[in-house]
């Protein structure tokens, strides 16, 4: 008897013994099932969490980028004072130390001062050439009819220079005025320049610094402009003083009188030109200085195949006189 009970209870054992490891085989599938399922959840949560991180985190850095700008100009204007001037303000004085802008119109040009109230740098982002097309624009090309009489200006050999452009949208009170040598005003380096920026549709980075001799003029006697124009850097520097008297003490130009019937600016001629051999920078504009140096004698008249490609601001029919 003890036998055979001992004998079923091995066999009843054997017999729970399979079920028993299938069911824990079982357990732990499932248990690892759920782990794993776990696992993703927790993968996703993270995720999740990450992506909202991030979010955040760019909401945050937004307002940090939009007051840069003004971080930059309270920079740039410390130790100025900040003041406004009509545009068409012909008073020659200055205030010391300050900064104004001459940009017409919406444009943001800024004039600086120093301690004696002379101007010596002005500076722009962007050059906007005028549009006289939705500006008010005088039939003389101008926003104004008159510019302001900085002590100089009286001068006869001394023009109310702008260091901006009425063309590149500068105004004309005394923060945007120079007595400036009228030669190199009218066709020398100044118009030059003005003429580039013009023919390219504007200029990025500018600025003007502008030096003296002394403390007690407003008559500069250095100019340099730095400006990016297509993609270059330009550096502009001349003295304000007559570039043709210049250019002949140095024995650039010849001082012997020319036969008016050969000077070219003169001639009238119905044959046309390779503009190509003058238009040096291919923008299809030829500049007095561009003209000058293929050899080209001033003025140029409405008769002559160049004038074309010129610009002739005032409309008389001639460019350089």
């Amino acid at each position: 008897m003890f036998g055979c009970t001992n004998a079923d209870n091995a066999s009843i054992a054997g017999e729970e013994k399979d079920p028993q490891e299938v069911t824990t085989d079982q357990s732990n599938e499932e248990t690892a099932s759920e782990e794993e399922t776990d696992t993703q959840e927790e993968d996703k949560t993270n995720t999740s969490d990450a992506e909202e991180e991030e979010e955040s985190t760019a909401v945050d850095d937004e307002p940090t980028v939009e007051e840069t700008p003004t971080e930059t100009k309270d920079a740039l204007f410390s130790g100025y004072e900040l003041i406004e001037v009509d545009g068409g303000d012909l008073s020659g004085f200055r205030e010391p130390n300050v900064v104004v802008d001459i940009g017409f119109g919406d444009r943001e040009y800024w004039a600086f001062t120093n301690e004696y109230g002379q101007l010596i740098r002005v500076i722009a982002e962007e050059i906007i050439i005028q549009d006289d097309s939705t500006e008010p624009v005088l039939s003389s090309g101008r926003y104004f009819s008159d510019e302001a009489k900085v002590p100089g200006v009286e001068s006869d050999v001394l023009d109310e220079g702008h260091v901006i452009a009425d063309s590149l949208g500068g105004v004309s009170n005394a923060y945007n005025i120079t007595p400036q040598e009228s030669t190199l005003n009218r066709h020398g380096d100044q118009a030059y320049m003005e003429e580039s920026i013009r023919s390219a549709g504007g200029a990025t980075n500018f600025e003007a610094i502008i030096t003296y001799p002394d403390t007690e003029t407003q008559i500069p006697s250095n100019y340099q402009y730095t400006y990016t124009l297509m993609g270059n850097k330009i550096v502009d520097e001349f003295d304000n003083v007559n570039p043709d008297e210049v250019n002949e003490s140095l024995g650039i130009t010849s001082s012997e009188e020319e036969d008016p019937s050969e000077e070219s600016g003169s001639i009238s001629s119905d044959n046309e030109g390779d503009v190509a051999s003058v238009d040096t920078n291919g923008n299809g504009r030829v500049t007095i200085q561009e003209a000058k140096d293929a050899g080209f004698s001033m003025p140029i008249h409405d008769d002559h195949w160049l004038y074309k490609y010129m610009d002739d601001r005032d409309g008389d029919g001639m460019v350089g006189e």
